[in-house]
């Protein structure tokens, strides 16, 4: 097959969105430009298929060779950009960071690590800017469908014709994008990161290698144009509240679809400049987000101007001297090739490498002064948070239960519940009290309200009344992101203030009144959390800014304690003037993370957090401190 010009520019013009998405520069905006994934992912579809079919037509296809030929192009790349990032990490990240980038370097190696991220958050969540290999999670996604793809057309070839094959690969394009739309509603961070539901983009790039439609020049060209504009659409239009990928992905499929159903020449997508960007897509793809992350963590002011040339050179120059680079197989013996194969071998180096990292906690007692170490060892969350806290509707009877035989506790709320949970029953196991853990990740109030007020209400809704009709549970502790509910996410507006209402607005605030006046009136007794201080950047990050210009780090201001007063006004407000019953008690945070004029990230050697709003251990044991058992 020719090389197709039309495709390498539009890798151009995906790694171009997704670049331009990541470093968000001030002088382009492009709110959708994350879709750039999913043209990738149409471009890989149609390519390996075009490879597997071809050699399965000629009969001289190797499910061996495929994989080796996959790996000498893709990790030789990547892996070198590890080695970079572990040997940078050595002398600037922290233990807890450093032993996270093994983790990820690892997942990486294995193509696994959107597995990971699937477990730990959402793409765009705040904390997503401290991952340095975030971005790796879509080479995960194409890897484990470069090793599925092949094996199951051979398995079709031997019992089906190839007109039989292509209908059965029609049929599971279709039932793929129909589990896509479902469970894009029913679990979106799944959706996003997992095979099952992205399988269907890089099969619909295989079925227009499959189906190709003979068109004249014109229509070549209404096609290939209809295919751009339905792509810039999406980079141009989506944005990060939009579920993906759902049904509005159908734009940039479809629109590199057309495009490559086009397979037009001397086109725009010819252009000198979008063949070199598409030539190095890959490398540049791979080297521009631990730049981005460079560029956050160091709070550099108008870092794209640096970072995005930094990104092409980089690209340029991995492209050049590693991805171009040609790797022998002359060996006839397939064993052979696999034994002496170059990235396998960088597999295994690197993979245990970060492994080592990774097992050995970042190494922190040969890098950092005791007293370092001592803190840093406490930034981390509680040990339930991924056993016992929820990302999609699950049984509420079913919540984890901790310690005591008498469960006579509760605490109900959003994934700020994790670490107040855990904190509380360490404190009720010495009179063999337990309570029963129900957290949910971004709940909001919901109790009262229609199952489409938020993506929890059905849970929220039978979970409280699980409390409300269980006699045992006596003690109920509520809470709450309340602000991010109200308002939004913080992150990046600081030190401005977003109090742009949310349209459930006035339904939260009505269905948490409901919720503890119900309580309440059940005689139970009521325990709320004011809010947490939500620092809009991580302790981590913090601690970078204070450590490596030598500020003390035994007390890290996260901010003024003005700005937390005005963030939480209006709830804080809500609390004065709400007339609870009495056996309803307030929880003041203030009190454990703030003095008179500041909130702390780090107060007295103990960090309170472990990402960006997230109580740590220690900040959850100050916090239910206060309750009285």
């Amino acid at each position: 097959m020719r090389f197709r010009t039309d495709i390498n520019g539009l890798r151009a013009l995906a790694v171009i969105a997704v670049v331009l998405f990541h470093f968000n520069p001030p002088w382009v905006r492009i709110p959708g430009g994350f879709a750039g994934v999913d043209v990738f992912f149409v471009i890989s579809g149609f390519l390996m298929t075009s490879i597997i079919f071809r050699g399965l037509e000629n009969n001289n296809f190797s499910i061996i060779k495929f994989y080796i030929s996959r790996a000498n192009r893709i990790i030789p790349p990547l892996m070198a950009m590890c080695c970079v990032l572990l040997i940078l990490g050595w002398f600037y990240l922290t233990p807890v960071d450093y032993r996270i980038l093994g983790k990820h370097i690892a997942g990486s190696s294995g193509f696994i690590s959107n597995i990971f991220y699937f477990k730990e958050s959402g793409y765009f969540d705040a904390g997503s800017h401290e991952k340095w290999l975030l971005h790796t999670w879509s080479l995960s996604v194409e890897w484990q469908f470069y090793i599925i793809y092949p094996v199951v057309l051979v398995v079709l070839k031997k019992v089906f014709s190839f007109n039989s094959i292509k209908k059965i690969l029609v049929i599971i394009t279709g039932c793929g994008f129909v589990f896509n739309l479902y469970i894009s509603y029913q679990n979106p961070t799944y959706a996003y990161f997992l095979l099952p539901a992205r399988g269907w983009e890089m099969m619909l790039g295989g079925l227009a290698y499959l189906y190709p439609i003979q068109l004249n020049e014109n229509n070549k060209k209404y096609c290939q144009w209809l295919g751009g504009l339905l792509i810039i659409a999406a980079y141009s239009t989506m944005g990060e509240q939009d579920m993906w990928p759902g049904y509005l992905a159908l734009m940039p499929v479809e629109g590199a679809f057309l495009i490559i159903i086009a397979n037009r020449h001397h086109s725009f997508f010819d252009h000198p400049i979008l063949q070199r960007l598409g030539t190095w897509s890959y490398s540049i793809y791979l080297w521009h987000w631990p730049l981005v992350v460079i560029g956050y963590y160091l709070s550099i002011p108008y870092f794209e101007f640096v970072g995005l040339p930094i990104s092409i050179l980089l690209g340029y120059l991995s492209y050049r001297y590693i991805e171009n680079r040609k790797v022998s197989t002359k060996s006839v013996s397939i064993p052979r090739q696999i034994i002496t194969s170059i990235p396998l071998w960088l597999i295994i180096v690197v993979g245990g490498v970060a492994a080592v990292v990774f097992k050995h906690h970042g190494f922190a007692v040969d890098r950092f002064p005791t007293s370092v170490n001592n803190i840093v060892k406490d930034i981390k969350p509680t040990p339930n948070r991924d056993n016992c806290h929820i990302y999609s509707y699950q049984d509420p009877t079913k919540a984890c239960e901790y310690y005591g035989h008498n469960i006579d506790w509760a605490v109900l709320g959003d994934s700020h519940a994790i670490s107040i949970s855990y904190a509380l029953a360490n404190r009720l196991k010495a009179t063999d009290q337990g309570l029963k853990h129900f957290s949910f990740a971004g709940c909001i109030p919901s109790y009262g309200q229609k199952n489409n007020f938020s993506l929890c209400s059905r849970w929220y809704n039978e979970a409280a009344d699980y409390i409300l009709q269980n006699k045992k549970i006596q003690n109920v502790v509520l809470i709450n992101r309340y602000s991010a509910g109200l308002y939004g996410e913080n992150e990046g507006i600081y030190p401005q203030l977003a109090h742009k209402k949310m349209p459930e607005y006035a339904g939260i605030l009505t269905a948490f009144d409901k919720l503890v006046l119900q309580l309440a009136h059940t005689k139970k007794n009521v325990y709320v959390i004011k809010p947490v201080p939500e620092m809009g950047r991580s302790i981590s990050k913090l601690f970078y800014e204070n450590y490596w210009v030598g500020k003390p780090v035994k007390d890290i201001v996260s901010m003024s304690k003005t700005y937390y007063e005005q963030r939480n006004y209006d709830i804080l407000h809500h609390f004065k003037q709400a007339r609870y019953p009495a056996n309803v008690h307030f929880i003041d945070s203030q009190k454990e993370f703030c003095d008179a004029r500041y909130c702390y990230a780090v107060r007295d050697s103990h960090p309170l957090y472990h990402d960006a709003h997230h109580a740590s251990q220690q900040g959850a044991e100050k916090l239910v401190s206060q309750i009285v058992i």
